[in-house]
């Protein structure tokens, strides 16, 4: 029955013996592997004693609870909802600063009242790239001026969702604006086709076809603002348009202005001024603006062109998100000078960890920004949105 008769007598036992060995081998190797793995499993989940011995700060954040967190909800007619929660409505957070500045922040569920199913919203700063070009209708409010940025019921602000994510490495980090879109069409695409994603554009709330170019701009990576008209010194005859912020005006007729401005796009995460050295230069009339910008979850940009801007003194106590332009990149429009320019902002980062530079859509500065972050990105700067270098209250 198979068998080879004409074989040695035993020579198929030695064949069985070998294969026997070949197979116990093969389990005591497989066990002493899974045991090493198991090994490692259990050190890599064990605290750093490194990080216990820097520990020097530890706050726990519990967050108030909201009706969303509740379970079961139910709707106007009285049938039952799954209830739903922000990113961090079902945590306890434990945030830890460590001696190099670093911190740690770690999860844990918390206790929730009711039962039933929970679906956890999860939102990051940033949008999903499919999504860039659509506003998050909790972060808008209709109004007679058109739909308005606000903070939404989580906490969310516009500044955290339209943000254009970055690495959060403590890097050389740099952040191009570049102003004056919607101006011109023929300059308004070339920018927004041309142009890295990294580079933050800005576009003039005296434009045209703004929401069209703002969601072209956002599917393609962009970080957006909305430049706001404000009072140059030179006024009136330098007028930067029909609903400019002056200080003659009463409070209610600037806000007004803003708000206009700020209901052409959506999808932003801040507001900045086109000149406007007499209007940053009051106290008066400027401050109920940024008062206003705070208060919808926006962060500020001074493009820095006035010495007497009062940005940062009314800002810090609003807990405005702010920052000022370190250099205006394109004050002489050749490229080889935006290029020397380009490589002072990058001075400038190297310095202080940071720096912003400013210019407009022109065709040479476009080429000369374009030409200058494909050759950075060698030498160790990252290129980001502008919210990722501003400074953030909330978040010091």
């Amino acid at each position: 029955m198979g068998t080879d008769l004409h074989a040695p007598l035993g020579r198929d036992r030695e064949a069985r013996l070998r294969r026997s060995r070949r197979v116990s081998i093969g389990v005591i190797f497989g066990v002493l592997v899974g045991a090493g793995l198991l090994g490692f499993s259990f050190y890599a989940m064990q605290p750093d004693p490194a990080l216990q011995k820097t520990e020097i700060a530890t706050r726990t954040d519990t967050p108030s609870q909201t009706p969303a967190d509740r379970a079961p909800a139910s709707d106007s007619q009285g049938k039952a909802t799954i209830a739903r929660s922000g990113p961090s409505g079902g945590a306890n957070i434990q945030r830890t600063q460590t001696n190099n500045g670093q911190v740690v922040t770690t999860y844990s569920p918390r206790q929730r009242d009711g039962d039933g199913p929970l679906i956890v919203d999860g939102r990051r700063v940033g949008q999903d790239p499919r999504m860039a070009a659509t506003p998050n209708d909790d972060l808008i409010e209709d109004t007679p001026a058109g739909r308005l940025p606000i903070v939404g019921p989580d906490g969310l602000r516009p500044m955290e969702q339209y943000a254009r994510p970055w690495s959060g490495a403590r890097g050389t980090r740099i952040a191009i604006v570049v102003g004056g879109l919607g101006l011109s069409q023929t300059g308004t695409q070339k920018a927004i086709r041309t142009l890295p994603a990294e580079i933050t554009l800005a576009f003039a709330a005296t434009g045209n076809s703004l929401q069209r170019w703002v969601q072209e701009a956002r599917r393609n990576g962009h970080e957006i603002l909305v430049q706001l008209p404000m009072e140059p010194f030179d006024y009136p005859s330098n007028n930067p348009g029909a609903t400019t912020l002056v200080t003659q005006a009463n409070v209610k007729e600037n806000i007004a202005n803003l708000h206009e401005a700020m209901g052409k796009i959506t999808n932003y995460t801040g507001v900045m001024n086109y000149l406007g050295g007499r209007f940053l230069a009051d106290a008066g009339a400027l401050e109920p603006v940024l008062r206003d910008i705070a208060g919808r979850g926006l962060l500020f940009l001074d493009d820095g062109s006035s010495s007497q801007s009062l940005t940062e003194k009314i800002a810090k106590p609003l807990q405005l998100p702010h920052a000022f332009a370190d250099l205006t990149l394109d004050g002489q429009l050749d490229k080889v000078e935006i290029l020397k320019k380009l490589d002072e902002l990058e001075r400038i980062a190297q310095r202080k960890g940071f720096a912003i530079g400013s210019a407009s859509a022109f065709d040479e500065s476009v080429d000369a920004i374009q030409q200058w972050v494909r050759e950075v990105s060698n030498r160790g700067i990252e290129i980001v949105g502008v919210s990722a270098v501003v400074n953030d209250p909330a978040h010091p």
